[in-house]
């Protein structure tokens, strides 16, 4: 895949980027880095390669589509997972995510959330909202620039692990329930997320937060 970004402000956000890591790499008890995102998901599962002896057959009989979405904070340090999900994910469901945030790291004296350009981030009610907690900085991240938010290999992982191929189409409830579960075992952080999505070992993102 091709990794770049037409941003014509690129240098300066990776700046802005690695700056909010290195804080919360400095000062782990006050400053708190973490990347959101959002993931939607449906009642039917992703397709992917398969064998079985005898065909499938999907009985989608009185079984709707269904739609879901997750909006999820992913600590750079740490690897704890925060998230709110529901039917839709705007203005209120963002706000709720930052509520959660706050709530998660009460001795945060300053919370990074590091986030790409999509409009809802940028909404005047949610900037509004934001007033409400002063210790949250947003930082964005450059345009088409996915490599740069590694909670993206989160949704990649979940995707993999709950969502292809998985047996509960005809039942909605334990679909959404199976994503809570991935999701809730990284509650209080996780070396191996942190690796998967590249925040240890010798990747760019590990690099910025780890040093030299």
């Amino acid at each position: 895949m091709q990794q770049f970004s037409p941003d014509p402000q690129y240098a300066d956000k990776v700046l802005d980027l690695e700056m909010a890591l290195w804080e919360a790499r400095r000062y782990p008890d006050t400053v708190v880095a973490v990347f959101l995102d959002q993931m939607g998901f449906t009642r039917w599962p992703d397709p992917a390669p398969d064998w079985a002896g005898a065909r499938p057959v999907a009985d989608r009989h009185g079984s709707k589509q269904g739609l879901w979405r997750t909006m999820g904070a992913l600590n750079a340090w740490t690897g704890q997972v925060t998230y709110v999900d529901g039917y839709i994910v705007g203005r209120e469901k963002v706000i709720a995510c930052y509520q959660r945030v706050v709530a998660a790291y009460p001795q945060a004296e300053r919370i990074y959330a590091i986030q790409d350009n999509w409009s809802i981030h940028k909404h005047p009610d949610v900037l509004e909202a934001l007033k409400r907690w002063p210790q949250v900085e947003p930082v964005w991240l450059p345009t088409y620039a996915p490599w740069l938010n590694p909670i993206e290999k989160l949704w990649r992982w979940l995707k993999q692990d709950v969502l292809k191929m998985h047996r509960w189409a005809e039942d909605w409830q334990a679909v959404r329930d199976r994503v809570r579960q991935f999701l809730d075992q990284f509650a209080h952080g996780s070396q191996r997320l942190l690796e998967y999505v590249g925040l240890l070992g010798n990747g760019l993102l590990a690099r910025m937060i780890h040093g030299p």
